[in-house]
């Protein structure tokens, strides 16, 4: 019997971990991936991390898990099917190869890159169509791309491709761009960057690469096609809260309601990182989640014993 399963090695996840073997709980780690690190191990730059700015995604990912591995927090390659409550309390994680028995569980799992679903996206998804500008940004090199998008992850998709790209179109379906103002800044910046306001994507065209995209202004209704060899996808992200429905409440969006302590209202299930309810998700904010989730975690084990 496990004081908590933590579901997630993304930074949720490790500094849960972290803060969970400090504590003296009996804890466990599961993450779905051979690596740990999620989301943040496909951001080419990170800029933002206090104490850390420029380090690569890649790197900030493995000096989590280092730090992990240092206190020798125990983890465990497993994807996990479902998570089943039981009486009178506790719960059974559900994985592929056993089901594992916990007082408490920490949801980390962190979210999924978000789909266009339009005609072209599945079928040329490998082949010119990618959601990691970062991850597969050096086979465009002097070529032609688009980003579709208009948060903080499509401008910095744009930015990272310009440096290697002969041209980056970035779409986006509004007048006005949602990132931040000095990603803003820095994408105007950008000679070989054009920006395609109040533009849609219709289709994805190509044989067995992408050759182009089929674009449709969504104010004047014109609608025409753009020559490109990649297309990369930046809006949004879904949830990874699936396993939980069972235990746990969503909200329409599928995001986990928990609030600051990281609480849910099944008690003795948790929720930390993107798969959480909350205004700003950013590597920091995760890693300040997996820290107040063991806290919770903590009282909460603690009002069991009194």
């Amino acid at each position: 019997m496990y004081d908590v399963v933590i579901i997630g090695s993304g930074p949720a996840g490790l500094s849960a971990s972290i803060y969970a073997k400090r504590a003296g709980l009996k804890a466990v780690t599961l993450e779905q991936n051979p690596m740990s690190g999620g989301q943040v191990l496909n951001t080419y730059e990170v800029d933002n991390y206090p104490g850390l700015s420029g380090i690569g995604g890649f790197d900030l990912g493995l000096k989590f898990r280092e730090h992990a591995d240092k206190l020798a927090c125990e983890f465990k390659e497993a994807s996990v099917r479902t998570v089943r409550r039981e009486e009178p309390e506790g719960f059974t994680v559900v994985t592929e190869q056993e089901e594992i028995k916990t007082r408490t569980v920490l949801a980390a799992m962190g979210a999924t890159h978000a789909k266009l679903n339009i005609p072209g996206e599945e079928e040329f998804s490998g082949m010119g169509v990618s959601y990691c500008a970062t991850c597969d940004g050096a086979f465009f090199k002097g070529k032609v791309t688009a980003v579709i998008g208009g948060g903080d992850v499509a401008v910095e998709d744009a930015v990272f491709l310009a440096r290697g790209c002969e041209k980056v179109y970035l779409l986006h379906r509004r007048d006005e761009l949602r990132a931040a103002a000095v990603l803003q800044k820095e994408v105007m910046e950008q000679p070989n960057v054009e920006i395609l306001w109040d533009t849609v994507a219709e289709r994805i065209e190509g044989d067995e690469q992408v050759k182009a995209l089929r674009i449709k202004n969504v104010k004047t209704g014109e609608e025409k096609s753009l020559a490109v060899d990649g297309v990369f996808v930046a809006v949004g992200i879904i949830p990874a809260s699936d396993i939980l429905k069972d235990v746990a409440e969503c909200d329409a969006k599928g995001y986990l309601q928990a609030g600051e302590d990281c609480a849910l209202d099944t008690p003795g299930l948790f929720a930390a990182g993107d798969v959480r309810k909350k205004k700003l998700r950013q590597i920091v904010t995760a890693v300040a989640d997996g820290a107040n989730a063991v806290t919770s975690i903590l009282e909460y084990l603690q009002s069991r014993t009194v």
